[in-house]
């Protein structure tokens, strides 16, 4: 029997007492759990990641890339429109067994805005039907060079502006590390009012019934009136409804730090913090670790350079559009596969094109226009950012001082 008991103490008894032990944690500790376990750290990690891996695709696009472009195979059996040699069109059946490959290298050039390939092409036509033959193509290089624009470099402004976005990244990432141990700060801090809350109003609470207790006694022997003994049962009922209250606040205090710091337990037990550092801060070296920490002034350089790049882009597309196409290389082609890297063809080509807008109802005159009103509007909102950036800081500072102040004569 003795047995039986002991076993049902440990299978039953005993893990409640272990799931009812509070977790004692202090700030410095839930600071380090919630910036690495809480849902804010995993946000800002993912955005973090995000602005690495863009960073990276800007940093490859100015390396070569190398391609490798097949068809294999493409078959067709059907009836085709053809121009002959005599400029008549006429029909004829196509019936043929298509394979083709290519291998290319290119490489933007960041000085011009172009792209500049070299390609390498090789293609079998096998022909059915009554005259079965087999045909090839190939062109040992070519050497290509696109440019959509000569008046607008895209690469030049993304030169300009990728490093200030992942430098901007960076600096945010820092900063909402530091959010998170604020907001861990107030939910710890939260929790730690309501605890003491709670147990102010128990306190009050078994005083309250203590006074009533002895409030009772007075009424039988009748030394106090009925009024008072009904004063003294409010005061004790209203006690009753601040621990409720009061629990309840606990409990959802609790379960906020709880979920925020992804622990398996809502009883937790919170030290309170002994020390408080105080050291004095000066304005001008505020403002001097701001210039050189905060993202907003990174910001403010990004948004200005992506304003004044819709004006470039705008002026290099609107009035005067000029694209240039070269084409340089060497191509063979014959039934006799062997054969085909003897005698070489020349391949050359040059494209310019250009585009004059003569008259438009002033659509391009006005899309400058447009570009050029958003950049002054940019101009004046960072203007005024930056006034507001330098006043938020000024009064962190005058703030950290008065609570400084009050916390000294405390």
């Amino acid at each position: 029997m003795k047995t039986k008991t002991l076993l049902l103490f440990v299978i039953v008894i005993f893990p409640l007492l272990l799931f009812s032990q509070s977790k004692i944690i202090t700030l410095k500790e839930a600071i380090n759990i919630a910036q690495k376990k809480s849902p804010d750290y995993k946000i800002n990690l993912n955005q973090n990641q995000r602005n690495y891996w863009r960073f990276r695709n800007y940093k490859a696009s100015f390396l070569p890339e190398l391609r490798l472009t097949a068809t294999l195979p493409e078959y067709r059996n059907q009836v085709r429109r053809i121009t002959n040699d005599a400029g008549q069109d006429i029909f004829v059946n196509q019936n043929q067994l298509l394979i083709e490959g290519g291998l290319s290298i290119s490489q933007s050039v960041p000085y011009t805005g172009g792209i500049l390939s070299i390609n390498t092409n090789l293609e079998r036509v096998e022909l059915f039907g009554l005259d079965d033959n087999i045909g090839y193509s190939i062109i040992p290089f070519t050497v290509r060079y696109f440019q959509n624009s000569l008046l607008f470099n895209p690469f030049k402004w993304d030169k300009r502006i990728e490093p200030l976005v992942y430098e901007e990244s960076k600096r945010e990432f820092v900063e909402n590390m530091e959010r998170i141990s604020v907001s861990t700060s107030s939910r710890y801090f939260q929790l730690l009012k309501a605890q003491k809350q709670l147990e102010i109003a128990e306190t009050n609470l078994s005083n309250q019934d203590t006074l009533y207790k002895i409030a009772q006694g007075r009424f039988k022997m009748g030394k106090i009136a009925e009024n008072d003994l009904l004063q003294m049962e409010l005061t004790l009922l209203n006690s009753r409804n601040n621990v409720t209250s009061n629990q309840i606040e606990l409990k959802r205090t609790s379960q906020n730090l709880a979920r925020y710091l992804e622990l398996d337990s809502e009883n937790i037990e919170l030290a309170v913090p002994e020390e408080l550092t105080l050291f004095d801060v000066d304005i001008d070296k505020a403002l001097e670790e701001a210039q050189q920490n905060r993202k907003a002034v990174i910001e403010f350089r990004r948004r200005r350079l992506e304003a004044e790049k819709e004006v470039a882009f705008q002026k290099g597309n609107n009035r005067l559009n000029i694209g240039i196409v070269a084409n340089f290389g060497i191509s063979n082609n014959g039934d006799d596969f062997n054969n085909l890297f003897n005698n070489f063809n020349k391949q050359q080509n040059v494209s310019v094109s250009l585009g004059i807008p003569i008259f438009d109802w002033g659509v391009s005159k006005s899309r400058i226009r447009m570009a050029q009103a958003d950049l002054d509007l940019t101009n004046n909102n960072i203007n005024q950012d930056i006034q507001e950036f330098e006043q938020e800081i000024y009064l962190h500072v005058l703030n950290w001082s008065n609570q400084r102040e009050f916390l000294l004569n405390c």
